[in-house]
């Protein structure tokens, strides 16, 4: 057989037309594990390569529960840590030989429910929630519809769903503890405005843990989860005389922000005049410029759980179960040793 390469996507038809073969005898050769003698298997690879042929995975999704997309529902999808978990996650779920539409549902309502009923259309094999702002009616469509849903660090919602996240309680002890023995007596929490379950949680737990030790502490929340809310933090708390002398960030990129301003608009060193902790270890808390002490997201771990979450369920509904990990500290240099 030799005749010129053709130009578009071919089908099996056409395929099966130039092999001088049946159409089954092409589904079955595209079919791992199905019968073909290897005289036809060769004769319709290579009609399939002469005519650009790919198979209709999509197609064959609607009977194949692997062949299926996984659809990933995140917002903020620029931000450092959402970009690297989506970067993270997608390059395993590819490796594995899944096919990913992702939603971002940062734009308008309208836009985001059309996309996701897109999604139930092509009839997705399952729904991971990348963050805690997607809407709860949107992860409501997806386990009504009987989707498998994963959700990342929103512990606690929605019993039809499989919970990844992480355990915030030991965190925040440390954490306090750490500003503790740096001798600050005067706590700060810079938060966000976006109410999500895992900023909520790192709030709560931290409050409670100073709590305990009866050290004064006060939330601020200025903004969104961004660079700006920790500057705009900055230079509300830095200003007045009651002034921190211990920070805990509920992210690394609001910390800094913070210590930014902190640094070229109220001249303070850090950590000689004021501590800073974050949270994520996004790649900038490494940079030279900040050298943040933080605690890490185990994003390598806490994929290879939701990777193995869609092997090991041949349902496409959700289990139900829940897998806690474990943020280590990374010590860097904000805060007094």
């Amino acid at each position: 057989m030799s005749i010129l390469k053709s130009k578009g996507v071919a089908s099996a038809a056409q395929v099966a037309r130039l092999a001088g073969v049946s159409r089954s005898a092409v589904s079955r050769t595209f079919t791992p594990g199905a019968s073909v003698s290897e005289k036809t298997r060769q004769r319709v690879m290579e009609a399939a390569n002469a005519l650009n042929y790919h198979v209709n995975h999509l197609a064959r999704g609607l009977s194949n529960e692997r062949s299926r997309p996984v659809c990933l529902l995140g917002a903020n999808l620029n931000a450092p840590y959402q970009a690297r978990l989506l970067d993270t996650l997608t390059q395993k779920l590819q490796k594995v030989g899944r096919a990913v539409m992702v939603i971002n549902t940062s734009g308008l309502e309208a836009d985001v429910d059309a996309a996701l009923s897109q999604t139930l259309n092509y009839r997705a094999s399952a729904t991971i929630v990348l963050s805690g702002t997607p809407q709860a009616s949107l992860i409501e469509t997806c386990v009504n519809s009987g989707q498998h849903v994963i959700l990342v660090n929103r512990e606690g919602q929605f019993e039809g769903a499989d919970h990844i996240s992480l355990d915030y309680s030991n965190t925040m002890q440390d954490a306090l503890y750490m500003l503790k023995q740096a001798g600050c007596q005067q706590l700060a929490v810079v938060s966000s405005t976006i109410q999500s379950p895992s900023l909520l949680g790192r709030e709560k737990l931290f409050l409670e843990a100073a709590g305990k030790e009866n050290i004064e502490c006060t939330v601020y929340r200025e903004g969104p989860t961004c660079y700006q809310t920790g500057i705009d933090t900055a230079r509300q708390i830095l200003a007045s005389r009651k002034r921190p002398d211990g920070v805990f960030c509920v992210t690394d990129l609001i910390a800094c922000g913070f210590m930014d301003a902190a640094r070229q608009e109220f001249q303070l060193k850090i950590p000689q005049d004021i501590c800073v902790i974050g949270f994520d270890n996004i790649e900038q808390s490494s940079w030279l410029s900040y050298q943040l002490t933080t605690f890490g997201q185990p994003l390598e771990e806490m994929t290879d759980a939701i990777i193995e979450r869609l092997e090991a369920t041949d349902k496409s509904q959700s289990s139900g179960e829940k897998m806690l990990f474990t943020a280590p500290l990374i010590w860097r240099q904000t805060v007094r040793p």
